[in-house]
């Protein structure tokens, strides 16, 4: 569960580790008074629980006050990976001298936390990683280890930190261990550590996650406004929509709506339509036994997704029944329709039933089905996600005045 940059700042100052002088602010005027009070040049920073916010422009500096108060503007109009901006960092800005890069996080093969520092910060990690692996110094420590100074010492000379700096170097990473450790972090990285022409070490920027599952044991997060919340930013609208109907739901970049059983099948079926050229739009849950209720809500969401331009479904009755999935496809047939085309199928539990259902409901209503293509057992599941990608080809293509398949 991924917090705002001032959340993280914050559990950081309560470890004394150094940050910039900041204040938040929830409108234009309020972020004119902290710089007012704060003493210009100021930097003011979108805080939004998504990337990309240098490149959307999400970070501004101000050296008047007509700067301040029109860069705040700016930023408070500003919609960044589709999510508005409501609050704002407004800091102090640092003399930098050198941006340094130091991370915690757990690597899931190994069992280990991975302490990572780099001489190069303020730019992504992964791509110097990648160019430059050598620059990546790196101490692995088991959950129960703590880190030994030692083990800072070398990280901190791997940030080519040495003389008067490395004593303050080595006590930044032992107390960013003792963060990740103290809050149950999954998370905690620092980028850029900014060493100042002062000379001190300053954590300019805040990237924590924390285990949703742990918020529990700590009520110190909660005092702080730190309340459960998405896994790794903000929630679309959908996604809000979903999660109030108990429907586990997240929006992809893609657009082949997934409509599947249970939340294997779910992640099985986009690595289908991946691995057969196409790109989900979801993944969705429908959870054991759904109600017809909840299966009618589930295709509302990909009927009302306007990326959604085909829809690849699947039933594998096990706990849940097929009938019970024919029922709730039907039920939202009659109720909304459906103007997308859709390549489902069914097997299993119940599906002698479900298949009845279906066909008894276009017999009545031939109308209903006329985007929708039902397979059996006798399909294979690869042939209908491929189906489900022609489809969306197919649409698209028409979409764009081509020739259809």
């Amino acid at each position: 569960m991924r917090l705002y940059e001032y959340e993280g700042k914050e559990l950081f100052k309560r470890e004394s580790i150094p940050i910039p002088k900041g204040r938040l602010a929830t409108d234009a005027e309020s972020a004119l008074k902290a710089s007012e009070d704060m003493g210009l040049p100021v930097v003011l920073k979108a805080q939004v629980l998504t990337g990309g916010r240098g490149k959307a422009g999400g970070v501004k500096i101000a050296r008047t006050q007509e700067e301040a108060l029109r860069c705040a503007k700016e930023l408070f109009d500003l919609k960044i990976s589709g999510f508005p901006v409501e609050k704002l960092l407004v800091e102090e800005c640092l003399g930098i001298e050198r941006e340094l890069y130091l991370g915690i996080s757990i690597d899931r093969v190994r069992y280990r936390l991975a302490v990572i520092g780099c001489p190069e910060g303020g730019v992504e990690i992964e791509e110097t990683a990648r160019a430059f692996p050598e620059k990546i110094k790196r101490v692995d420590l088991k959950v129960t280890e703590e880190m030994l100074p030692h083990q800072a010492i070398f990280l901190a000379k791997g940030l080519g930190l040495g003389g008067a700096h490395l004593r303050p170097a080595t006590d930044t990473i032992l107390k960013l261990v003792r963060v990740f450790r103290r809050y149950e972090a999954k998370l905690a990285e620092i980028n850029p550590l900014v060493l100042t022409r002062e000379g001190k070490l300053v954590a300019a920027d805040a990237r924590m996650s924390v285990d949703e599952d742990a918020l529990f044991r700590h009520p110190e997060l909660s005092e702080m406004g730190i309340e459960k919340r998405h896994e790794e930013g903000e929630l679309t609208e959908r996604e809000k929509k979903a999660r109030e109907n108990g429907i586990p739901y997240l929006d992809l970049d893609g657009d082949i709506g997934m409509f599947p059983g249970g939340a294997g099948f779910g992640i099985m079926g986009i690595d289908f339509l991946n691995f057969y050229g196409g790109r989900p739009a979801n993944f969705m849950d429908s959870g054991g036994g759904p109600t017809p209720e909840r299966l009618a809500k589930m295709l509302e969401l990909l009927e009302d997704n306007p990326n959604v331009v085909a829809i690849f479904g699947a039933r594998f009755g096990g706990i849940s029944r097929c009938d019970d999935f024919a029922r709730g496809v039907v039920m939202f047939l009659k109720e909304k329709g459906l103007t997308k085309p859709m390549a489902m199928r069914m097997t299993g539990n119940m599906w002698q039933e479900g298949v009845r259902i279906f066909e008894e409901a276009r017999k009545e209503n031939p109308a209903l089905f006329t985007n929708i293509e039902i397979y059996g057992i006798e399909t294979p599941i690869e042939d209908v996600a491929k189906r489900a990608i022609e489809l969306a080809k197919t649409k698209k293509e028409g979409a764009r005045g081509g020739h259809s398949r």
